[in-house]
């Protein structure tokens, strides 16, 4: 735990999705709030099918889900959300004349029923 996704789209060529995962991942482990480095799994999707809204003019986003076991305050989620969304705005040179939303989600997973199981062979 935690799982973080990060969707982009395709017409962002300057996004390294290695780097930005890497960083994303550093700033979770610098927020103290996991036991572990090897305990954050990130993926990144590169969206080529898309759209945002309804002009025609050719927009893009990043969308950054971050999964957490429930029972973090809502304190502790906003400082993670503020902090990743900060790494995403650095992340690259963003296109002249597109415009690109960023947005970063927090989501809780039940604990309750969360398994896990690690197989070191």
């Amino acid at each position: 735990m935690p799982h973080l996704h990060m969707e982009y789209t395709a017409n962002l060529p300057e996004l390294n999705a290695d780097v930005a995962l890497i960083r994303l991942n550093n700033t979770l482990v610098a927020s103290g709030q996991f036991a572990a480095e090897y305990d954050i799994k990130s993926r990144a999707v590169k969206v080529e099918t898309f759209k945002v809204g309804t002009a025609l003019a050719e927009r893009a986003f990043v969308h950054v889900k971050l999964a957490l076991l429930s029972g973090r305050s809502p304190a502790i989620k906003k400082q993670l959300s503020e902090s990743l969304l900060a790494v995403v705005q650095e992340l690259c040179e963003w296109p002249t004349g597109l415009e690109v939303q960023l947005a970063v989600e927090i989501l809780d997973i039940d604990r309750e029923s969360y398994s896990k199981v690690a197989i070191n062979n």
